[in-house]
């Protein structure tokens, strides 16, 4: 006997196209900076020499964590700071062409000022 089945539909972020996440709780959306190219000596370092970047650029924050009373506490980090977080903090992800990540906001160590 043979059966039907439903093809999926695959849906595609369009490149180029805008796309708001909106984190939930503490969790802030990051976008990693670029790895760097030449040492400080100037020798050229090959794709697999780099290594990703423990610093980026806050793209969205989450309303903030639910403390035992009700209450959100405030976020320490908004939209647009730069930031120093952990090595292997976080769950990468694209969106489009964009390479992202999502991690709570304990994992982010420390905000660059400029």
């Amino acid at each position: 006997m043979a059966t039907a089945t439903k093809s999926k539909e695959k849906k595609q972020v369009k490149s180029g196209g805008t796309m708001r996440l909106q984190p939930i709780g503490d969790r802030v959306v990051l976008k990693r900076d670029e790895s760097e190219t030449k040492t400080a000596g100037g020798i050229v370092l090959p794709d697999t020499a780099k290594d990703k970047p423990a610093r980026g650029r806050v793209v969205s924050v989450g309303d903030g964590r639910l403390m035992e009373n009700g209450e959100r506490s405030a976020m320490q980090v908004k939209e647009g700071d730069r930031v120093i977080f952990s090595s292997y903090a976080g769950e990468t992800f694209k969106v489009g062409d964009e390479e992202l990540l999502l991690m709570r906001e304990d994992d982010i160590l420390a905000v660059i000022e400029e």
